[in-house]
């Protein structure tokens, strides 16, 4: 605890990364809330299906914060410590999409002029498909029934895409929905009618990271947040008629000249 420890310079870039998105996000998306995710049954402990109690929550929020944790990459070799021995670092909400970009910047490095990178659904893409034009990615849309359908097909060329939502992972419980996704500031699963939202970034990574810390705002904040920083997002909401779609500034003049 406190003891600065030595990591890997991947590691490193990530959690950066992962701290800046926090500050993007204004909280929203915070890599030591495992312990809160873990409790509601949704990462990797036992899944108990049940609603926490309040004391079970207050005590697993005590650990929660990107404040206890501190990175510093100013020496030679980053090192990392944390303020409570309870804290861990829970990279899931963006380490895939940096698995996408190594792959990417290896195929750069091989001078590969078109390319599409794909992991769970993280992607980063170049160049032209076999057709010879810009990647056709589809946007899925959210069904009850569990079936795939696209709702919106885009043109994606030299960026990454990254997409949550909250209609795969859940349990229910007395009649209520409990999202997967939790919100670090109140240790609850979200309670919003966002059901799903795509990030298009310069980096599957950023994108990721961007599209968890997001989801957790909701419609409303989440797209605040992404015209106050020129972000590109596409959001679908849940409402009583059915879904409905809305999109940023920056999304939409993206896909205007991509497609």
């Amino acid at each position: 605890m406190n003891t600065p420890i030595e990591i890997s310079a991947d590691f490193a870039k990530v959690l950066a990364e992962a701290i800046r998105l926090n500050k993007v996000t204004e909280g929203a998306l915070d890599v030591t809330v495992g312990p809160v995710v873990n409790l509601w049954g949704f990462g990797p402990e036992k899944r108990p299906e049940k609603q926490p109690t309040p004391e079970q929550l207050a005590e697993r929020q005590a650990w929660v914060g990107i404040d206890k944790i501190t990175l510093d990459t100013n020496k030679e070799k980053a090192t990392l410590s944390k303020a409570l021995p309870q804290v861990y670092v829970d990279l899931s909400s963006i380490a895939k999409g940096f698995g996408v970009d190594q792959v990417a910047e290896k195929l750069e490095q091989l001078n590969a002029q078109n390319y599409m990178v794909e992991i769970g659904g993280e992607i980063r893409a170049k160049g032209k498909n076999i057709e010879g034009k810009p990647w056709q990615i589809a946007i899925e849309k959210p069904t009850t029934t569990g079936e795939r359908a696209v709702e919106a097909v885009i043109g994606l060329n030299n960026m990454g895409m990254a997409s949550s939502g909250d209609y795969r992972i859940y349990f229910e419980e007395n009649g209520k929905r409990f999202a997967h996704e939790i919100d670090p500031k109140t240790g609850y699963p979200i309670q919003h009618h966002l059901a799903s939202i795509t990030v298009l970034a310069p980096t599957s990574m950023t994108a990721d990271g961007l599209s968890t810390g997001l989801f957790v705002l909701g419609e409303d904040k989440a797209l605040e947040v992404a015209e106050k920083n020129n972000l590109a997002v596409y959001l679908i909401i849940r409402t009583d008629n059915g879904f409905v779609t809305k999109s940023s500034s920056a999304f939409k003049k993206l896909t205007e000249t991509k497609e």
